[in-house]
C-alpha cells in the first residue's frame, strides 16, 4: 500500500512541476482542491491568495516554456504522514526567481490533491 500511495503523489507532484513549467492553469487545477490556497510572506507579512486568484495569474504570465528557460524543479523530500496525508518539499524556478514550495497533498476519493502551499522566492541575477 505505502508503494502504490507513494507513486500517486509523485504523479501529483509531477504534474504541479509539469504545470508551472507548462504554465497550464488548467493542469494546474487538476490537482488543486478548489478550496486550497497559497501562502507567502510579502513585505514581512503573511499573505494569502486563493487558489483561484493565483490560476488566473498563472492564465495571464508568459509561459516558462514558451520563453525558453532552463527547467530545473526537483522534488526535494516527501513525508507521508498516513495513507490519505503527505507533505512534499519541491524547489523549481521561472528565472530569475527561484522557489521552495511545501505541498500538503491530502488523498480525496482516492485522487491526490494539494490542499496548500506555502511557498519562499528567491530572485537571483
Amino acid at each position: 500500500m505505502q508503494h502504490a500511495t507513494l507513486g500517486g503523489v509523485h504523479a501529483t507532484v509531477a504534474e504541479y512541476l509539469d504545470g508551472l513549467y507548462e504554465g497550464d492553469a488548467d493542469k494546474l487545477a487538476a490537482i488543486f482542491d478548489p478550496q486550497s490556497s497559497l501562502t507567502f510572506l510579502a513585505d514581512g507579512k503573511v499573505t494569502v491568495l486563493p487558489c483561484a486568484q493565483w490560476l488566473a495569474n498563472v492564465r495571464s504570465r508568459p509561459k516558462p516554456k514558451d520563453a525558453g528557460l532552463e527547467r530545473k524543479d526537483r522534488v526535494l523530500s516527501v513525508d507521508l504522514a498516513g495513507p490519505d496525508m503527505a507533505f512534499v518539499k519541491v524547489a523549481c524556478q521561472i528565472p530569475p526567481r527561484y522557489f521552495t514550495d511545501y505541498l500538503c497533498l491530502l488523498r480525496v476519493d482516492g485522487k491526490w490533491r494539494v490542499a496548500q502551499k506555502v511557498y519562499t522566492t528567491q530572485p537571483r541575477p
